[in-house]
């Protein structure tokens, strides 16, 4: 049972990447999915996140990115656009069982008990 995360490189600023989060072992649409990210020197913070058919962004990515499933290949993709050197960071994709409504505790990365290996984004020119 695993998630791995991958996608990630360099992109220039106000360019696209799109990471994916493949799960073996268990069915991805049967979990909360959730983009994680950590920066040099700061806390991980919550991205986006995908339960019950509902989707979350943070207000930072909101209108950039765009969490999605593909059920047949259980796989959580995040689409994101019109990057920013802010979104430099590492980024995680976890997991919590149950498709879940995304509240306040589940934007936090202590909910979730799988976690992919991350994958390093850089957006710079």
């Amino acid at each position: 049972v695993q998630l791995q995360a991958c996608g990630g490189g360099l992109v220039q600023p106000g360019g696209s990447l799109r990471l994916s989060c493949a799960a073996s072992g268990f069915t991805s649409d049967h979990y909360t999915i959730g983009w994680f990210r950590q920066a040099p020197g700061k806390e991980r913070e919550g991205v986006s996140y995908i339960g019950d058919s509902r989707k979350f962004y943070a207000e930072s990515v909101k209108g950039r990115f765009t969490i999605s499933r593909d059920n047949a290949k259980n796989t959580v993709y995040l689409q994101m656009n019109s990057v920013t050197p802010d979104d430099t960071a590492v980024y995680y994709c976890a997991a919590k069982e149950g498709p879940r409504p995304i509240t306040s505790e589940m934007r936090r990365d202590r909910a979730y008990n799988m976690w992919g290996q991350g994958t390093q984004v850089t957006v710079s020119s």
